[in-house]
């Protein structure tokens, strides 16, 4: 089967699948996000339909070692996107070199109320405050028991259960951490998401340390116990924290081991939003794509100055030019999340090209 062009990729899918997707529910994003997981999932159980998928994508890459895991490439699809698992089969076919689930809590939770998501057209964003809603670590867990090797590495953000109080968060992320043993290739630990109220205070340095220094004790006492090495721990960082506070997250992760950095997250900051989108941009949530684009480019680059540890760019990589920017400013791999959303695989086909 010949392989298609990022050009022809990139027509199809905005002028026929991007559009019906839009249209779901009368622009609801949130069905046409679950219902786009539902045909992954169901595409991941016709593994012939698969294989033929990842003919037509495949882009030759140069694999990317990083904290002892083999990527076959530097591009990724960011956390937020499959919470579950639920298309865990099926994202290495679309040309992803691994895939972030989650944010998966200790305990199972709906999340913030509806409508929680939404396109900003013109701006090329989109805002949520979805509020980590997934069905828990032990059932991703599960999932990711039967699922068998999808091909490309698995990252998994764990976060805080909303209704844990700030101060026994510690015990809340060790949860998840334990379930996940020895299925993810690496956990992110996700301080960062503003959906969750009092998330972003376990940034600051003393309760940082805390929980960066209970997790990667856990984990290297987890991989004695499986005679295996410790499951990477990253730690995802806001965009919004000034460069003293970067500096101070630094220093934490080289204090507690941490194996690499996740820049960035959403924003609260709506600069760069379209005059069209104004409206919307006063709805309460992070702020994701093109109007993060500057600084999560600046971020990367203060944090890739600051430190060795390898560095995950992600936020507002909306074109194969955004991507290098990243890797230009310092990343080692790139995520993409809304530029997925709007460009569909053919932005990874691209980036995959640009980024070899």
């Amino acid at each position: 089967m010949p392989t298609v062009t990022p050009r022809a990729l990139d027509l199809g899918y905005r002028s026929v699948v991007r559009p019906a997707l839009f249209r779901i529910g009368h622009g609801d994003a949130e069905k046409a996000h679950h219902l786009t997981l539902d045909r992954l999932a169901a595409l991941g159980e016709r593994p012939r339909v698969l294989a033929q998928l990842s003919r037509v994508l495949r882009v030759p890459t140069e694999p990317v070692t990083l904290a002892g895991i083999r990527f076959p490439g530097r591009v990724g699809l960011a956390a937020g996107v499959d919470k579950d698992g639920i298309g865990v089969k099926a994202w290495g076919a679309l040309g992803f070199g691994h895939v972030e689930l989650g944010t998966v809590t200790a305990r199972a939770q709906p999340g913030n109320e509806r409508p929680r998501l939404f396109r900003l057209v013109d701006s090329r964003g989109v805002i949520n405050r979805m509020g980590f809603n997934n069905a828990g670590a032990e059932a991703l867990a599960d999932r990711l028991r039967v699922s068998g090797d999808p091909g490309i590495p698995i990252g998994v953000s764990i976060g805080k259960t909303k209704t844990t109080p700030v101060d026994e968060a510690v015990e809340d992320y060790l949860s998840s951490l334990k379930a996940l043993d020895g299925l993810a290739d690496y956990v992110a630990v996700n301080v960062s998401s503003p959906n969750t109220p009092g998330l972003r205070s376990l940034q600051d340095r003393e309760p940082l340390h805390e929980l960066l220094a209970a997790i990667t004790a856990e984990a290297s006492r987890l991989g004695r116990r499986r005679l295996s090495r410790p499951t990477p721990v990253f730690v995802k960082v806001a965009p919004d924290l000034s460069d003293a506070a970067l500096e101070e997250v630094l220093e934490v992760a080289h204090e507690t081991d941490v194996s690499g950095i996740i820049a960035t997250n959403t924003t609260l900051s709506r600069d760069g939003v379209a005059r069209a989108d104004l409206p919307l941009a006063r709805e309460s949530g992070g702020l994701s794509g093109a109007p993060l684009t500057r600084r999560a480019r600046y971020v990367v680059g203060r944090i890739a100055a600051a430190t060795d540890l390898p560095v995950i760019g992600v936020g507002g990589v909306m074109s194969a030019a955004d991507g290098r920017a990243l890797v230009e400013a310092g990343a080692d791999l790139v995520q993409v999340y809304t530029g997925f959303i709007f460009r569909g695989p053919a932005l990874v086909a691209e980036l995959n090209r640009e980024l070899g």
